[in-house]
C-alpha cells in the first residue's frame, strides 16, 4: 500500500511498472477505503513490490466468514416514532399497519456487506417512499437474474464483488470461475438468505402478517424502517475474501452511504485490513460502521473486529422463545426449543404429543461411533434408525443438518443434546422432522436414559411463547477481553441475535438443511450476524433524529444508555452459557436501548486526530499509521502516548504481568459534552472484586449550565498483583461508573485485565 503523495492512479501505475507487475493480474484498484490495489502475484513480484520505498505493506489475502418481528417492540421502537415530528410523506395504498414515512430517516442510506439480496422480498417494498437522496452516487449493477428494475426507492443500490473469490477459485481448480458450475449467481442476488435477513433487519419496510409456518407471527420492520438500503455482495459459498471486502468498502464510501453494516469477521486482529482501514476512512467521512463480534463464545478473548472506531456487537436473546418438551418414558420431562411445526413439512406425518416411540442414541446406530454421535453425513444405519427418535449431540455440522441426516436414514424424530461445552444455550430451528434442542444438563440425563435399553419418548411442540425473562447473553457470542488491544473494551454493546425473524431468499430452504424444499419469505436464524444489523439500523434511526452528532457521539449514546439487567427488573443480566451473571466482557456497555440513546445527557466524543494519537500508543511506526489510517500522521518522538487517553465511553485497564510486578496504576482522562440541558451530575462507582482493584474518580461532581458545554474528569484504577500466576490466559474483573443528574444516567463499563 503506497503512502499518499501524488495522484493515486498514476502512483499505482508507476509502482506496478517499477516492480514489473503484470497488469492482467490486477483484481481491484482502491481509492477510498485504501490507497493501493489487489492482484494475483508471484513471489518475485511480491519481493519487487516490497523493495519499493513507497510501498508500506504487501500482504496475503485473508478470508473472513459470515457470523451467522418482535424485536422493534422489545427495543421500544414501535411507539417512539413521534420523537421525530417530520412526517412529510405518507404511505398510500398499503395494507393495515403501514404508517408515515419519516423524511429524515428516508435520507439515511444503510450499506450492507453480505451475501446479496432477494429483491422480491416484501420487506424491500418502496410504496410511498420519497425520491432517492441526492447524496447517493451509487448504481444498481446488472448481472445474472438481476436487472436495474430489481432496485427501487427502498433497495436503491446493488453491487457484487467477486475478483478475489474468482482468483482463489482459479488457484484451487486451475480453471476460470464459472458461477453456475460453482453453484453461484453472478449478481447481487442472494442464494444464501443471510444478506436478505441482515439487510431487512437493519432497514426493512413494514410488512404485515409475517410468520414462519405460523410462529413468531406479527408485523415485521427494520430498525430504521424508512432508511434506504444498498447491498454489496461480498460473500460466496460461506467465504468472504478480503480483496472483495475492501472493494465493497471502497465503493460504499464513494456511493455516499451513511451507515455500513457488516456481519462478517475473522480472527481477533488490529492492523491494516479491509475492515480496520476501511472503517477508519468511513469514520473520517462521517459514516457509522457496525460489525458483528463473532460466534466463537463463550471462550474468552475471541472477540473480532477490534478497532475502537467501529461498533462491535455481541448477541443476546429476545423475550420470545419456542418451547418444546421431551417426555421420557420414565416420567421425566425436559423443556427445550424447536421451530418444527406439525404439518409444515409436506413429506412428514404430524407427530402428536401422545405418540410414544423408541429412543436410541445415535452412537448406537452407526459403525463409526464418533461420527454417529454427531449425526454426521452417512454415519447412521437406516436399519437401526428407522421409526425411532434419535439422540444426536451438537457439534461439527449444523443443527438442522443433523435432523436432515436422521430423516434421510428413516428416523421419525430427533432430540438434539448440547455437549458440555455448549452449556445451556439452545436455539430453535425449523427442522425437517420432529426435533427438539435441549441443554447440556438435560442432555446428559436423556443420553443416560437412552442407554438403558427399551427407552421411549414423546415430543410435544408448544409454539410461540412471549414475555419470558430477557435478555440473556448468547453462549455463542464472542467474548472479551480485546486480545489485540486490551485497553479498549470489546464488545461495545449487545443486541437481539437469537431466533430473529427477517427476510429470506427463495433459493434456500427454511432450515438451510440439505434437501429442505420449503420456500419462505421470512426465516428465523441466530448469530452476531443478526445483532449487528440491529445496531446498524439503530444507528441510522439515531442519525436521522440527531443529525448534528458525530459517529463517535452516536456510539457513545448507544453504549452509555444501555442497561445491564433483565429488562424491566433489577436482576443482573445473565449468561446463558453458565446461568451466572454476565459481565462487560460479554455484553460491553450492556443491552441497547435505542429510545434512551436519543437522550443520553452526556456524550464522549472522539476526533480522527485522537484516534491517530491512540494508534501511536499501540504502534509508533510510520508504516503502521499509514497502513491503518491512510495518513502521514507522525507520532512525536518526545511525546508519551497512552492508550488510556482515548476518550472512549468504556474503560479497560491492562496489567501486563510480563512488565509489571506489584501495584499498577492506570489513569483515564475523559471529556464529556453536555447534550441534555443544565444539570449537576454525580458519579457513582462499583467494582466486582475490591481485593484486586480500587477505583476513584475526580472530580466526582460535574455541573453544566448550557448544552455543548464540556467538562473533564479522571478515573484512576489501582490494580494489585493477581492472586494466581497469569500466563497466556486472561484474568478479569469488572466494575461500573455512572454519572447521574437525576434524569439521565450515563453508564460506562470498567474492565480490569491481567495477563
Amino acid at each position: 500500500m503506497p503512502s499518499a503523495s501524488k495522484d493515486s492512479l498514476v502512483r499505482r501505475q508507476e509502482l506496478r511498472a517499477a516492480a514489473a507487475v503484470d497488469s492482467a493480474s490486477i483484481l481491484y484498484n482502491y481509492a477510498n477505503a485504501l490507497e493501493g490495489f489487489a492482484a494475483t502475484l508471484t513471489i518475485d513480484e511480491v519481493n519487487r513490490l516490497n523493495a519499493q520505498l513507497e510501498v508500506v505493506s504487501v500482504r496475503e489475502e485473508k478470508i473472513f466468514r459470515k457470523q451467522t418481528t418482535r424485536t422493534p417492540l422489545f427495543l421500544g421502537l414501535v411507539d417512539s416514532d413521534e420523537l421525530l415530528s417530520t412526517k412529510a410523506f405518507e404511505y398510500s395504498g398499503m395494507s393495515f399497519g403501514k404508517g408515515g414515512v419519516d423524511a429524515a430517516e428516508a435520507n439515511i442510506i444503510v450499506g450492507v456487506l453480505d451475501t446479496g439480496a432477494w429483491p422480491e422480498n416484501p420487506s424491500y417494498d418502496d410504496v410511498g417512499m420519497p425520491d432517492i437522496p441526492s447524496h447517493w452516487k451509487g448504481s444498481c449493477d446488472v448481472g445474472e437474474q438481476w436487472t436495474a428494475a430489481n432496485c427501487n426507492k427502498k433497495l436503491i443500490g446493488a453491487a457484487f464483488f467477486y475478483q478475489g473469490y474468482a482468483a482463489v477459485y482459479e488457484n484451487k481448480t486451475g480453471l476460470p470461475l464459472n458461477f453456475t458450475t460453482d453453484g453461484q449467481i453472478g449478481s447481487a442476488r442472494d442464494i444464501d438468505g443471510h444478506g436478505t435477513h441482515t439487510s431487512t433487519t437493519a432497514a426493512g419496510s413494514i410488512s404485515a402478517n409475517v410468520s414462519l409456518f405460523g410462529e413468531a407471527s406479527g408485523t415485521a420492520r427494520g430498525m430504521a424502517k424508512d432508511a434506504r438500503l444498498a447491498m454489496y455482495k461480498v460473500c460466496w459459498d460461506d467465504f468472504c475474501y478480503e480483496s472483495d471486502l475492501m472493494a465493497a468498502m471502497d465503493r460504499a464510501i464513494a456511493d455516499g452511504v451513511n451507515v455500513i453494516s457488516a456481519s462478517i469477521g475473522g480472527d481477533p486482529y488490529f492492523g491494516g485490513d479491509a475492515f480496520t482501514t476501511g472503517s477508519f476512512v468511513a469514520m473520517e467521512k462521517g459514516i457509522f460502521t457496525s460489525f458483528s463480534g463473532g460466534n466463537s463464545g463463550p471462550s474468552p478473548a475471541t472477540i473480532s473486529n477490534n478497532a475502537p472506531w467501529m461498533l462491535n456487537v455481541a448477541a443476546s436473546t429476545l423475550d420470545r422463545d419456542f418451547p418444546a418438551t421431551v417426555l421420557l418414558g420414565d416420567g421425566r420431562n425436559f423443556t427445550g426449543v424447536s421451530l418444527y411445526i406439525n404439518g409444515a413439512v409436506p413429506d412428514v406425518e404430524p407427530l402428536s404429543s401422545d405418540t410414544v416411540l423408541p429412543l436410541i442414541l445415535s452412537s448406537a446406530a452407526g459403525s463409526n461411533v464418533t461420527a454417529a454421535t454427531l449425526c454426521l453425513e452417512g454415519s447412521l444405519d437406516p436399519d437401526l434408525v428407522a421409526g425411532k427418535i434419535i439422540v444426536c449431540t451438537r457439534g461439527e455440522n449444523g443443527r438442522a443438518e443433523k435432523g436432515a441426516i436422521v430423516k434421510a436414514a428413516g428416523g421419525r424424530g430427533m432430540v438434539l443434546a448440547n455437549a458440555p461445552a455448549n452449556g445451556e444455550e439452545i436455539v430453535a430451528d425449523p427442522h425437517v422432522l420432529p426435533a427438539i434442542h435441549i441443554g447440556a444438563k438435560a442432555g446428559a440425563l436423556v443420553l443416560e436414559y437412552a442407554k438403558s435399553g427399551n427407552a421411549t419418548v414423546s415430543l410435544d411442540f408448544e409454539g410461540t411463547r412471549v414475555g419470558i425473562p430477557a435478555p440473556l447473553m448468547a453462549a455463542f457470542s464472542s467474548r472479551g477481553p480485546n486480545g489485540p488491544i486490551p485497553q479498549i473494551m470489546k464488545p461495545d454493546i449487545t443486541g437481539p441475535g437469537v431466533d430473529i425473524i427477517a427476510g429470506w431468499t427463495r433459493l434456500q430452504g427454511a432450515s438451510v438443511a440439505p434437501n429442505d424444499t420449503r420456500r419462505v419469505d421470512y426465516s428465523i436464524i441466530s448469530g452476531t450476524s443478526m445483532s449487528c444489523p440491529h445496531l446498524a439500523g439503530i444507528a441510522a434511526y439515531i442519525m436521522a433524529r440527531r443529525p448534528e452528532w458525530s459517529v463517535a457521539a452516536i456510539r457513545s449514546a448507544i453504549m452509555t444508555t444501555a442497561y445491564t439487567t433483565t429488562k424491566g427488573t433489577q436482576n443482573t443480566l445473565l449468561d446463558s452459557a453458565t446461568s451466572n451473571a454476565a459481565t462487560p466482557f460479554d455484553y460491553g456497555g450492556g443491552h441497547v436501548d435505542p429510545v434512551a440513546a436519543l437522550n443520553p445527557g452526556l456524550i464522549y466524543d472522539i476526533t480522527a486526530q485522537e484516534y491517530k494519537e491512540f494508534i501511536c500508543s499501540v504502534n509508533r511506526t510510520q508504516a503502521f499509521m499509514v497502513e491503518v489510517t491512510r495518513s502521514n500522521f507522525t507520532c512525536e518522538e518526545d511525546k508519551v502516548y497512552s492508550p488510556y487517553a482515548l476518550n472512549y465511553p468504556s474503560f479497560g485497564a491492562f496489567y501486563d504481568s510480563s512488565v509489571t510486578n506489584g501495584t499498577y496504576f492506570a489513569r483515564f482522562p475523559r471529556t464529556v459534552t453536555n447534550v441534555g440541558g443544565a444539570g449537576i451530575y454525580i458519579a457513582s462507582l462499583s467494582v466486582d472484586d475490591e481485593s484486586l482493584v480500587e477505583v476513584s474518580v475526580s472530580p466526582d461532581t460535574l455541573s453544566f449550565e448550557t448544552e455543548g458545554e464540556k467538562k473533564t474528569f479522571e478515573v484512576v484504577v489501582k490494580m494489585k498483583s493477581p492472586h494466581a500466576n497469569v500466563t497466556d490466559a486472561f484474568l478479569t474483573s469488572h466494575g461500573r461508573l455512572e454519572w447521574s443528574d437525576g434524569t439521565h444516567t450515563v453508564g460506562s463499563s470498567l474492565g480490569f485485565i491481567w495477563r
